[in-house]
């Protein structure tokens, strides 16, 4: 079960990832006239290209922290998972006992 939900928050993860891409041609000037586009077009390049790899590198690194914080959420709830089958396990072994007789409730011998 937590296979799928890993699987939705991965595509979920891609789906924002993609849409974030498109907002940078979203907030272009279009207002400019031809000629003014074609001496800028240097600088308005170089000047995207920045934006476009300082939005890369925080997608990244949200797609990494928040893979990060999964992990350990992941790895928190197998330990509870794993603890509770233990408790249990011993607490069929005590009434197993009861029940045999081994052991005599509340004597510690």
């Amino acid at each position: 079960m937590t296979e799928i939900s890993h699987r939705r928050s991965l595509g979920f993860l891609l789906t924002f990832f993609l849409i974030s891409l498109q907002f940078p041609s979203g907030f272009s000037d279009d207002s400019k006239s031809q000629k003014e586009k074609k001496t800028d077009a240097h600088s308005s390049s170089s000047s995207m290209s920045g934006f476009t790899i300082i939005m890369l590198c925080t997608a990244i690194a949200t797609v990494v922290g928040l893979s990060f914080f999964l992990l350990r959420l992941w790895q928190k709830k197998k330990r509870e998972e794993q603890y509770a089958r233990l408790l249990k396990l011993f607490e069929e072994d005590d009434e197993l006992e009861l029940e045999l007789g081994l052991r005599v409730n509340g004597n510690s011998g």
